[in-house]
């Protein structure tokens, strides 16, 4: 046997055995990540008692938005605004870009192998040779090159890739958090936009009876029928509906302005909006119980996940206290002249196993630990944070919808018993039994009346939307990428 096949021979029983320990190491590798254990929630098992009755008696509507909200103009915009609104295309593309992540990661658990050539030329001065003469020699070499690659013996490039998949699952969920917050906020403004416009309506409708009224008064004033004062009263009427009015007008531009931001388009939305009976635009869900709210709260469940990889994130830390075993090789061709590169007997390769471990690296490792610990706990307070703030978002929505649908009941009545009023008012002033003051302050409170009446009821529909929001919605659960 030539010493050129004992190398080969040996080299080859080398690689075979360090390949055999690669293969071994990577099916032996664990994570050093603590187990996965989620914390307890920090809320009360059931909702206030002030929303109890109201989350039990409730009916149970499709949670999908196509089929919760019944308005069709309203459907409408919300589809339009998913499919144009910026923050929410925002929230996509950081979902694109975790995902982008997570393939960077997954790609460190494989060797990157590559196509390399070099030719190199060097001059060794005479004295350094034995010869005595300055030598100058070229090397050309051409062949795949395996940078180095670390066998994931300890789990640190797993756990860090479960942590990049962990915050790919987060940016999902929270994409899905703001397409939910996205709907109810057009639901909001659609349902304030409608309130502004049939405000508008009524306060109209009031304007041009005054003006008849005032123009029958200044008739009357002119013949001597009635006294200045009680023109001057009529003129104050007037006043206070037209002031009424223009406030309604510059309340509408702006709500319809932040109408069209969350549209994200151009859309006209100056003529007014179609209104409806009270079921219309929103029924009320049912609420369930505060841990159902786990599984269909987006932002939840993106708290979760960020959990999860903070909880990856220590494996990766403990990881680095382990040594690293890294393996380089190159396999190729090499001589010293160009026309001799692929002649038989130029075969050239290496392979350099190596396990490294620090012993002093001031602390590093052991802060890197203590952060990651730390970030761990973190995540567990803003996890518990977020339940807290689910749980009384659904408590507040579910109080809003029962005492709101209780002021409602009262608006209604009063303003009832103020449109009687008013008509009792101005009998008694047309037969002279009262002055006409007594009619001023009757049709004053009969226009405050009806214009409360259409924002308490716009006020429940908001509480039902709040409360579909604070569910969770019709979001999608997570799908493992």
């Amino acid at each position: 046997m030539t010493t050129t096949e004992f190398d080969a021979g040996t080299a080859g029983r080398r690689v075979r055995r360090w390949s055999g320990l690669g293969a071994l190491l990577l099916a032996g590798c664990a994570s050093l990540a603590p187990p996965y254990t989620a914390p307890a929630l920090p809320v009360a098992a059931q909702y206030p008692a002030d929303a109890t009755a109201v989350a039990d008696e409730t009916a149970t509507p499709d949670p999908r938005w196509q089929s919760y909200f019944a308005d069709p103009r309203l459907r409408a915009l919300i589809a339009e605004a998913l499919a144009n609104n910026r923050d929410l295309r925002v929230a996509a593309l950081r979902v694109e870009e975790a995902r982008a992540a997570l393939g960077l990661q997954g790609a460190e658990r494989y060797p990157v192998i590559g196509m390399a050539a070099q030719d190199s030329r060097a001059r060794v001065p005479g004295d350094l040779n034995v010869s005595g003469r300055p030598v100058t020699a070229s090397q050309y070499q051409v062949g795949l090159v395996s940078s180095t690659w670390e066998l994931d013996f300890w789990g640190r490039i797993a756990s860090l890739e479960t942590a990049a998949r962990e915050n790919l699952l987060a940016s999902e969920s929270a994409r899905q958090a703001v397409r939910l917050s996205l709907i109810a906020q057009v639901a909001y403004a659609y349902l304030g936009l409608r309130e502004l416009d049939e405000r508008l309506v009524l306060a109209q409708r009031s304007i041009a009876s005054r003006e008849e009224s005032l123009r029958i008064f200044r008739r009357r004033n002119e013949v001597g029928a009635t006294s200045k004062l009680e023109l001057t009263q009529v003129q104050s009427l007037l006043a206070q509906a037209q002031g009424l009015g223009a406030q309604l007008a510059q309340a509408r531009a702006q709500q319809a302005h932040a109408l069209v931001r969350l549209l994200g388009s151009d859309t006209d939305l100056s003529a007014p909006l179609p209104s409806g009976d009270d079921s219309e635009p929103v029924p009320a869900p049912r609420a369930g119980l505060p841990s159902e709210l786990l599984n269909r709260r987006p932002d939840l469940i993106a708290a979760e996940h960020a959990l999860r990889a903070a909880q990856a994130n220590i494996g990766a830390a403990r990881a680095a206290f382990f040594p690293r075993i890294t393996l380089t090789g190159s396999y190729g061709s090499a001589s010293a002249e160009l026309a001799g590169l692929f002649d038989a007997g130029s075969g050239a390769w290496s392979f350099l196993p190596s396990l490294s471990l620090p012993i002093f690296d001031g602390g590093r490792r052991r802060a890197g630990l203590d952060l990651a610990e730390v970030r761990r706990e973190i995540a567990v307070a803003q996890y518990e944070g977020a339940v807290q703030s689910a749980f009384r978002d659904v408590a507040d929505a579910l109080a809003a919808g029962r005492w709101q649908a209780e002021q409602l009941r009262i608006q209604e009545s009063n303003l009832a018993a103020q449109s009687e009023r008013a008509r009792l008012a101005q009998r008694r002033y047309d037969f002279g039994a009262a002055t006409f003051l007594e009619v001023l302050d009757a049709q004053r409170e009969l226009l405050n009346a009806e214009q409360q009446r259409v924002q308490v009821r716009r006020a429940l529909l908001s509480a039902r939307v709040q409360l579909y929001a604070a569910l969770g919605g019709d979001a999608l659960p997570n799908a493992t990428p």
